[in-house]
């Protein structure tokens, strides 16, 4: 099921929300629970059991952490106890701990790693070795990419103390499988989600509004740009070798443009159906395309994603014994410098390595997150010899000029890292990439760019949607609350830019002949 769909908009959800509010508070919850069992059967059929397999995993590590806490605070509380066997006890119980999450950890991410990557690996071995191990039938589980991050944040935030562990099972399930988040995210946390998850909200008139217009906003970014541009984008791809540089150009434009409409647009149709019940999901973009550098791109852009690496694998390698050690001896040798430096590039490393893994099990993907970790590696190194160059130069780095240098700078390094994202395969990125440079013959202003399926009104519509995107984002860069701004206009003025929102969606959305309801882009992953 899609959240694209007319059963889910007209039929699956009414039903939900209407059974939410008729039922008394402390059942709302298990409406919740059943109708996300239901959305994910109906997604993927005997695959639920592997999602339940993750919950039941969970949740029996929750309770034997806190089986572990609660033998510790007995031992340590018997009269006579000294402070060294105090320590002791601490210690043993710190290692069980560490045991249960490495267990956690090594059957959830194995899962993973085999159902995903199994036959990366096994074509890696071929290659290697010269075997011919025959490829093995895997299907991929509806989001187990997302869920499996954020049952194990549970576990781990257990074992930290930032949440307790959840004796009843049916809320550690609910926290998994919660539908709206569970095709593409966010990755939730078990300490902000959980509780609003439970409680049973009241019908808010205002924030169930709210949470339609985010959620109209959002299938308009969806099935207005996002829609529209995958096919200009997926026949550029597919004749990668056979378009003019000019062409692919514009299809690597119009693919960051297409990925950034589909997964925003996801993600305000996720937190819009979250409002509906009353309940906030994290934010997973911040209007990324105004950064001012790849740093600040990736903490506006799958925001809950950087957040788990940075949270569950930057800070516990950067942090521990190993680079504490050798930052010392770093800062002994060779200064201030490369004592900060060398544990965060090692830390980004790995972090980059795995955001790139994540992705998808293809080289290619690999590439692409470490693209990344290079550039912000020669970013850093080289920072202090651009304040240099600037400040010889009187360039002052606060105005507004140097403001969309450096905002275009960073767009243009984005859209090199879609190329590699989105081609095939590293050969036709590379091509791709010559060809802009070396086979750049201006057919753009031809009749053959309207031979890859688009009309010359759909490159209308869609340049027209992404200076609305634009625009929005320019007065949300501001301090504009859109929103707020809308519900406190006249009631016949509100209601016209609702019906207006309505009108442009059913009229220009993707539909017809060559359309269809696509699925989410980051659903694959």
């Amino acid at each position: 099921m899609n959240f694209k769909e007319n059963i889910f908009l007209i039929a699956f959800l009414p039903i939900v929300l209407l059974l939410y509010y008729i039922l008394p508070k402390k059942a709302r919850w298990g409406v919740l629970l059943a109708s996300s069992l239901i959305f994910y059967i109906l997604s993927s059929g005997i695959f639920t059991f592997i999602m339940l397999g993750t919950s039941v995993t969970i949740y029996v590590a929750g309770l034997l952490m806190q089986k572990i806490n609660d033998n510790f605070k007995k031992q340590k509380s018997i009269e006579g106890i000294t402070k060294e066997e105090k320590k002791l006890l601490k210690k043993k119980a710190t290692n069980r701990k560490k045991l249960v999450v490495l267990a956690i950890v090594i059957i959830n991410f194995g899962l993973l790693l085999t159902l995903k990557y199994g036959n990366f690996f096994l074509g890696t071995i071929n290659i290697v070795f010269g075997t011919t191990i025959p490829p093995l039938s895997l299907i991929l589980p509806l989001g187990i990419s997302f869920y499996t991050l954020q049952a194990v944040s549970y576990v781990i935030d257990v074992y930290r103390g930032t949440c307790k562990a959840d004796k009843n099972f049916g809320r550690v399930l609910l926290f998994v499988c919660f539908f709206p988040q569970i095709i593409e995210g966010p990755i939730g946390r078990y300490d902000k989600l959980a509780g609003q998850l439970y409680e049973g909200h009241s019908f808010d008139y205002d924030k169930f509004m709210k949470g339609l217009q985010l959620m109209l906003w959002g299938l308009i970014k969806i099935m207005v740009i996002a829609d529209r541009a995958g096919i200009f984008v997926g026949n550029v791809f597919e004749k990668i070798y056979d378009a003019d540089g000019s062409i692919i150009l514009l299809g690597v434009l119009l693919y960051t443009i297409q990925l950034y409409a589909d997964f925003s647009g996801c993600m305000d149709l996720v937190k819009g159906i979250g409002q509906l019940f009353g309940i906030e999901m994290a934010d997973n973009f911040r209007r990324p395309f105004f950064s001012t550098s790849v740093n600040e791109f990736w903490r506006r852009w799958h925001i809950t994603l950087g957040a788990w690496l940075r949270d569950y694998i930057f800070y516990p390698i950067s942090l521990s014994k190993f680079f504490a050690n050798l930052s010392a001896k770093a800062k002994k040798n060779f200064g201030d410098f490369l004592a900060k430096f060398l544990p965060s590039a090692f830390a980004l490393f790995f972090v980059w390595f795995i955001n790139g893994l994540w992705h998808g099990a293809e080289v290619k993907y690999i590439v692409y997150g470490l693209y990344y970790y290079v550039v912000m590696m020669l970013g850093l190194l080289f920072e202090p010899l651009f304040v240099k160059i600037t400040n010889a130069l009187h360039i002052n780095r606060k105005s507004k000029p140097y403001f969309v240098f450096q905002v275009i700078r960073t767009f243009l390094l984005v859209n090199l890292g879609m190329l590699i994202f989105r081609a095939n395969t590293l050969f036709d990125a590379w091509y791709a990439l010559c060809a802009i440079f070396s086979k750049f013959n201006g057919d753009i202003f031809a009749t053959s760019v309207l031979s890859y399926k688009l009309h010359i009104y759909d490159f209308v519509v869609i340049a027209i949607g992404a200076v609305a995107l634009f625009i929005v984002g320019v007065l949300q860069e501001r301090g504009h609350h859109l929103r707020d701004e809308i519900a406190k206009k006249n009631i016949v003025i509100r209601w016209i830019i609702y019906f207006v929102a309505l009108f442009i969606l059913i009229i220009v959305g993707a539909y017809g002949e060559g359309y269809r309801v696509a699925d989410f882009l980051y659903a694959q992953f």
